[in-house]
């Protein structure tokens, strides 16, 4: 048992940080939105309730399982689990129409959980984490969805497939008192969604799929529809507390992601399985429209790769003078063990890493000497002063830009900030010049960003053009100072021929009810004189004040 003190310094030590402390009483008190009464807010639980804010990429930590566990193993209390697949008799399989699939949803993993034991706190864990990881990787629900089914309550082998909206009869999850129970096309039951005021949770994800000539779904081997991703599961094999085999299956856009979905729902809920740590595999299988086999894999993955990192490199990355045989120690805390030492090309000492399932943030040698500054300790780190002396400043192209805005501004124009990417016809056509290199978009998201401008007068037309309501009785008098982007096949950065560089420039414009011609050549000669370019000689003659001063 930890003090909320001891727990803080604790969740410091793990390198997450213990936000706030309280409980659903004080929370009500608190909010300005949810008004209680009296007796409601008496019968809220005053129990302490500890908000952590934890990494966006530790995806392991987004539930009680995770983040109890990791703790555990970071304090020496429990060694890190080994993940299994089971190897049973018969393996359930899921069968993907690819053809009818690939227009919406491409892409499906699945995986079984037997003998779990649930209790209302972890059970609703189970749901939490889904919910997490559907406003986390899943993007809401646009990359990944999760779908989980009571095993008993249904039969393989399973089928994913895609049908037209009207084509499809399914009974959902209870999500109003006056629909349960009630069966739906695919198409009412997204109008539900969207109008239903109990449905206000849902509505959300129903653009993504809505417009689409095809939803997808998920069926068992008497073709009852399991659920409808991303939206919602089905009524006939919905989770309770006395499930006791769960199929879990996620549907995707994107593989990769679903694969790191599963992995991370199937290793924090495994423990409570007979078989702690024991997962039963699921083999899924494309066939085309002839029922040819076009490819196959079996799900999850639960991968242990093995990462190298130098031991001098961790080093220096933390300030620390640690020998390679207590990196190997450390890494056990911080589950990336079993760690051993390796002989690099240039003959130094490496430290390889075992990363498992759960640790799909570890992409980079600076991820391994992060986690070993963890296991360290941040406040071990010994404060030291610097080897180098030296004093921060601006670098001189800067300055002089900052320099230039002051006065610029002084003389009345007003700094602008534009796009560096536009059209091809603005940047070239638009101004009457010919069309010529230019860095450009392999994918531009749009028209408007197909090329990297190498000139900045497009984007001060443009904003001419969206402040038309402006009064220009006085003048309208806009600048900027930035860079555009030109092609140089010889310009190399450290070595690297890049193919383009960067050039610092100004760029000014004066609308208004006369020409201004001497507004703007005023502002010219302004310029100059504060960067103390003199005109060149052939200006100087051909100027009428010489032949003023001659009389």
């Amino acid at each position: 048992t930890y003090s909320d003190e001891a727990f803080d310094e604790l969740c410091f030590e793990f390198g997450v940080e213990l936000d706030e402390i309280t409980s659903e009483r004080e929370e009500a008190l608190k909010s300005s939105t949810v008004k209680l009464s009296k007796d409601q807010i008496n019968a809220l639980s005053s129990s302490v309730i500890y908000k952590i804010d934890v990494p966006a990429n530790r995806y392991d930590l987004l539930c009680i399982e995770g983040l109890s566990r990791s703790l555990k193993i970071f304090l020496g209390d429990m060694e890190a689990p080994v993940y299994t697949k089971t190897t049973p008799d018969k393996m359930e399989t899921m069968t993907v129409q690819q053809e009818t699939t690939a227009t919406v949803r491409p892409f499906v993993v699945c995986a079984i959980l037997r003998d779990v034991t649930f209790t209302p706190e972890r059970y609703a864990s189970f749901i939490d984490l889904q919910d997490q990881l559907h406003r986390n990787l899943c993007r809401q629900r646009t990359l990944v969805a999760i779908g989980t089914h009571d095993m008993d309550a249904v039969k393989g082998p399973f089928h994913y497939d895609a049908r037209k909206p009207d084509d499809i009869e399914f009974v959902p999850l209870k999500s109003s008192d006056d629909t349960a129970g009630q069966a739906f096309t695919g198409r009412t039951l997204l109008e539900h969604y969207e109008t239903h005021p109990d449905c206000k949770h849902l509505k959300p994800y129903v653009p993504i799929i809505k417009d689409s000539p095809l939803y997808p779904v998920v069926l068992d081997n008497e073709n009852t529809v399991l659920s409808l991703p991303p939206i919602i599961n089905g009524d006939k094999s919905k989770i309770t507390l006395d499930t006791k085999n769960v199929f879990i299956e996620c549907t995707a856009t994107d593989l990769t992601k679903a694969n790191i979905v599963l992995d991370t729902v199937v290793t924090m809920f495994s423990e409570y399985c007979s078989q702690p740590f024991q997962i039963e595999p699921v083999q899924v299988n494309y066939v085309d429209a002839s029922g040819s086999t076009t490819n196959s894999y079996v799900t999850p993955e639960l991968p242990t790769r093995r990462v190298q990192a130098g031991v001098d490199f961790i080093n220096s990355m933390i300030g620390i003078q640690e020998s390679a045989d207590r990196m190997v120690e450390l890494c056990n805390k911080i589950q990336l063990g079993p760690a051993s030492l390796e002989q690099g090309p240039d003959g130094k000492q490496m430290l390889e890493v075992s990363v498992p399932p759960t640790r799909s943030d570890i992409l980079h040698p600076v991820d391994i000497a992060e986690d070993v500054g963890i296991a360290y300790g941040y406040n071990n780190i010994v404060k030291r002063v610097p080897h180098t002396n030296t004093v921060g400043g601006e670098q001189p192209l800067n300055k002089l830009g900052d320099l230039l805005r002051d006065e610029i501004g002084r003389a009345g124009y007003t700094e602008v900030l534009t796009h560096g990417l536009c059209s091809i016809r603005d940047n070239f056509t638009a101004l009457r010049k010919q069309v010529t290199a230019a860095v450009s978009l392999s994918n531009p998201a749009n028209v408007e960003y197909e090329v990297v401008r190498t000139t900045l007068l497009p984007g001060l037309l443009k904003t001419l053009q969206h402040n038309k309501s402006a009064s220009f009785t006085s003048g309208f008098k806009i600048f900027e100072i930035s860079d555009v982007v030109l092609p140089d096949d010889r310009h190399a950065i450290t070595g690297t021929v890049v193919g383009a560089r960067n050039e610092r420039r100004l760029c000014a414009i004066y609308a208004g009810p006369t020409s201004g011609f001497e507004t703007i050549h005023g502002l010219v000669d302004r310029v100059l004189t504060l960067t103390e370019v003199a005109p060149e000689e052939e200006y100087v003659s051909n100027s009428t004040k010489g032949d003023e001063e001659k009389f």
